[in-house]
């Protein structure tokens, strides 16, 4: 039995699992930016006054690690300028104005796979990244080269935030596009295991993804435990291989990758239609009726919300992704991102944090993380500015997870802390290297 791992267990909140997907009706306008995934961003190739139809390429992948990024509606394009983002940042973004008739450009034919070149070919001209929220190009995932050094594919249906129910909706609703998947993963990159991992706490998701098990396709139920979805957390529960510092998955023979995603390439495959919706949870304490939604990319937070019956009380704080690790924005005009896997809206009472007090040494912070690290002396390292501390505490492992921030009495915000700690380090990094150039 392996060693347990540390972590927290959560309210889940999963008020919306019952509930399948509805679509959304087309907005009048989307905003899609051209920074929606981890990597370069895409660089557009379309100007203001351009006709466009649903799945027609807008942007190209701005270079290896990148995707590009297609309409998802028809209609005319507004403007390609800048937009502010939820990191405050200015990014590139193309906002189009709908003609209503959601008209599906004549490019989107299935796709000819003959071999392994043309499969990621195929990924990497559907725009798949990472839908569980880490937004990461699918396609520079499976590029591998060498498919001999894959031992195991995990397919992630871990879901372990609080509220987010799309995931599950997907290995529930969308079961024989996994299945779908899984046969290309085994026919193209010589899958020889795949284990599809899901918390306990999904039962029916459970009893959808055992239909597919066979000599070389499991399901390994997991604690609810959160983070049971963090990829080297993951990993490790799955087959108890540890990915070292500064390592990636394929280093110890594995790839993951999210249930929705492989759902979405397997129907991409299918269809030749990329990726131009999302299937994604609305919930939270403030809004009127909680769903499942399928919903243009680049269609505006404050439009889905509307379309989830608005507000029964004033919204204090809304963000992308659960409360865990989501990311806030300033305002409801925020669009909807290839790896939006929910928004939420909470009340004031649901999102005033007390205010942080001195730390008393309680230790529960390391206790808590995943990956037994220890918050406490980051945060004293980085109030001092020792960067070589922080380098042999190996803060560069902290997956910002918030384990430590949500157990500790005092309130101290850690996972800032650690953030900061990391982007200090990176600072002296880059400047040793420099001298020793």
């Amino acid at each position: 039995m392996l060693p347990k791992l540390n972590g927290v267990t959560l309210p889940h909140r999963k008020n919306t699992a019952k509930m399948p997907a509805v679509k959304m009706t087309p907005p009048r306008l989307v905003t899609i930016p051209m920074n929606m995934h981890i990597g370069a961003p895409a660089v557009p190739c379309v100007k203001p006054g351009d006709e466009v139809k649903v799945g027609q390429l807008i942007a190209e992948a701005g270079g290896f690690v990148s995707a590009p990024v297609h309409a998802s509606v028809s209609g005319k394009v507004k403007s390609v300028a800048p937009m502010l983002a939820s990191t405050g940042t200015e990014i590139m973004a193309i906002t189009i104005e709908s003609d209503g008739e959601m008209a599906i450009s004549e490019d989107c034919v299935a796709p000819d796979i003959t071999d392994y070149d043309s499969f990621i070919a195929a990924v990497r001209a559907s725009g798949a990244v990472g839908l569980g929220g880490a937004g990461f190009p699918t396609a520079v995932k499976l590029d591998v080269k060498d498919t001999s050094r894959i031992e195991q594919i995990i397919i992630n249906g871990a879901e372990c935030e609080p509220y987010i129910t799309s995931d599950t909706r997907t290995m529930i609703d969308d079961a024989n596009l996994i299945a779908e998947g899984i046969e290309l993963l085994k026919k193209w990159l010589n899958a020889k295991q795949v284990i599809i991992g899901i918390e306990k706490n999904k039962p029916e998701a459970i009893k959808a993804m055992s239909t597919l098990c066979d000599d070389t396709v499991s399901v390994k139920v997991l604690p609810s435990i959160y983070p049971q979805g963090g990829e080297k957390v993951l990993i490790y529960n799955c087959t108890g291989k540890i990915v070292p510092e500064g390592k990636l998955p394929i280093d110890v023979g594995v790839i993951v990758l999210n249930c929705t995603t492989l759902a979405f390439i397997a129907s991409y495959v299918k269809t030749g239609i990329p990726l131009v919706n999302k299937l994604m949870t609305v919930d939270g304490s403030a809004v009127a009726e909680p769903k499942n939604v399928i919903v243009p990319i680049g269609t505006s937070m404050a439009d889905v919300f509307d379309f989830c019956g608005g507000f029964k009380e004033e919204p204090h704080k809304a963000f992308y992704g659960g409360p865990m690790m989501g990311i806030a924005v300033p305002d409801l005009s925020a669009p909807i991102l290839k790896n939006t896997n929910a928004i939420i809206a909470l009340n004031k009472a649901d999102s005033v944090l007390p205010e942080p007090t001195p730390c008393i040494r309680c230790g529960k912070c390391v206790k808590a993380c995943p990956l037994k690290l220890m918050p406490v002396d980051f945060a004293r390292a980085l109030s001092v500015k020792d960067v070589e501390m922080l380098e042999k505490r190996k803060v560069n492992l902290c997956m910002e997870c918030g384990c430590c921030s949500y157990v500790c009495p005092a309130r101290r915000p850690l996972v800032e802390n650690n953030k900061l700690a990391k982007a200090e380090l990176r600072k002296y990094q880059a400047a040793k290297k420099e001298e020793n150039k």
